[in-house]
């Protein structure tokens, strides 16, 4: 087996008997992943391997922050604590963790009912109020948003399994709606510094530009109970590679296109994938210089955010999700561009298009239970439909490390940004209305 665990050594610090079989799952983008039957049951074995996100100390803060979010309700899959009551067990200078197995099946929006659409975009909204309940407000540094939370994982090395679950604080019900706010103009409508600007419903341009709509900040929310939290965390990073800057500076992305076009036409032997790549590249490369004056500005309002949402990282069992997976990019990062950077993933279709009634039922949902405002989506909105349009990491993967991984997922997602600048209008008002 490649890059076999440890299994003696590692099984040595668990209360969780003799190894008995040990299997890979599906190769994520970041780490590795082991179904591991023992002499006591089955369990998830994650090899966190991947050197951005391996560091004992954060590795300790997502246990901590999953463990705090189990006690609130939240489905997620906490580690399973050693003999020393650490979660992180570093052998041979890796670290590992070890979770227990549960059974659940992967949903893509394609297989949601609008009302499941919904209880989608409520989850994500409970993930997010909940963390800024339980995350460090230190860990916000200046940015707006963040919550005042109670303090989070910091042991290096890893996480007690008794640190800081708030199991006495009473569970607070589901948020109601929020007021209504600004719209961002869509790709095209001028201005003359070249920022996007604010308007009202359908109207023309109006003063504010994006960087002054106002932030709700999040409201504390709690979940259901007799939810089960324990189990495999992982699968696959499908499709969410670190996201580029959502203020990208269009300059280096004509550089990149270009260097990029290089590569393809150095190839050989061509095939149909850099026949795809050429003809997405020049079609970039235009959409961007018709575009680039759009370019957001930088900043937003952040709070904690999963980092990583999308299909391969929720797991269902029947009609209802058991547990939210992989939190190797948990971060205070803009909580409404999560949110739509999820949709994009969730509600794609293969010719690269998204569901719009989809996404408005995940929509309306996520600012109910986020306190999310219209004008806060609207402008995460423009900022990730931006990233898009400068954003080649599958094709960087492809010709700059000959990593293939992620090449099905190519036709759909870049096929995206072009039928999303078409349609950027009805877009918006999918995540506002």
């Amino acid at each position: 087996m490649p890059h076999a665990p440890p299994l003696a050594a590692l099984l040595r610090r668990y209360a969780a008997g003799s190894a008995l079989a040990c299997d890979p799952v599906d190769q994520g983008l970041l780490n590795r992943g082991y179904r591991l039957r023992t002499t006591r049951g089955r369990y998830f074995l994650k090899h966190h391997f991947d050197p951005e996100t391996a560091a004992p100390e954060a590795i300790a803060r997502q246990h901590g922050a999953t463990q705090r979010l189990a006690a609130l309700g939240v489905p997620v899959a906490p580690p399973l604590p050693g003999h020393d009551g650490r979660t992180v067990a570093v052998v041979g200078g890796h670290a590992y963790a070890l979770h227990p197995w549960i059974e659940g099946r992967h949903r893509h929006g394609a297989q949601l009912t609008a009302e499941q659409c919904g209880r989608l975009g409520a989850l994500l909204g409970v993930v997010h109020a909940s963390l800024e309940r339980v995350m460090p407000v230190e860990g916000c540094g200046q940015g707006e948003g963040c919550g005042q939370g109670e303090k989070g994982a910091s042991a290096v090395g890893g996480a007690r399994a008794d640190e800081g679950a708030p199991g006495s604080e009473p569970r607070t019900p589901w948020g109601a709606g929020t007021p209504g706010g600004r719209r961002l103009a869509p790709p095209g409508e001028g201005v003359q510094d070249g920022r996007p600007r604010a308007r009202a419903g359908r109207s023309a341009p109006g003063a504010e530009s994006a960087a002054s709509m106002g932030h709700a900040a999040a409201r504390t929310h709690g979940t259901r109970a007799g939810t089960s939290h324990a189990g495999h965390p992982h699968v696959r990073n499908a499709g969410t590679a670190p996201p580029v800057d959502a203020g990208a500076d269009p300059a280096a992305t004509f550089a990149l296109i270009d260097d990029l076009l290089a590569r393809v036409r150095g190839h050989r032997p061509a095939d149909s994938f850099d026949e795809l790549a050429r003809h997405r590249l020049l079609e970039r490369r235009s959409l961007l210089e018709q575009h680039v004056g759009r370019r957001p500005p930088h900043g937003g309002p952040v709070g904690w955010v999963h980092g990583d949402f999308h299909p391969f990282n929720l797991l269902y069992r029947g009609d209802a999700p058991a547990a939210i997976v992989d939190w190797d990019r948990l971060g205070v990062k803009p909580r409404a561009e999560e949110a739509v950077r999820a949709a994009a993933i969730f509600f794609v279709r293969p010719a690269g298009t998204l569901d719009l009634p989809k996404v408005r039922a995940y929509a309306r949902a996520y600012r109910r239970t986020a306190g999310a405002t219209p004008s806060e989506l609207a402008a995460a909105v423009h900022r990730v439909w931006w990233e898009r349009l400068n954003d080649f990491w599958m094709l960087r993967w492809h010709y700059e490390r000959g990593d293939t991984r992620a090449d099905s997922q190519f036709p759909a997602a870049s096929a995206l940004v072009v039928w999303w600048t078409r349609e950027y209008e009805a877009v918006c008002d999918a995540f506002v209305e």
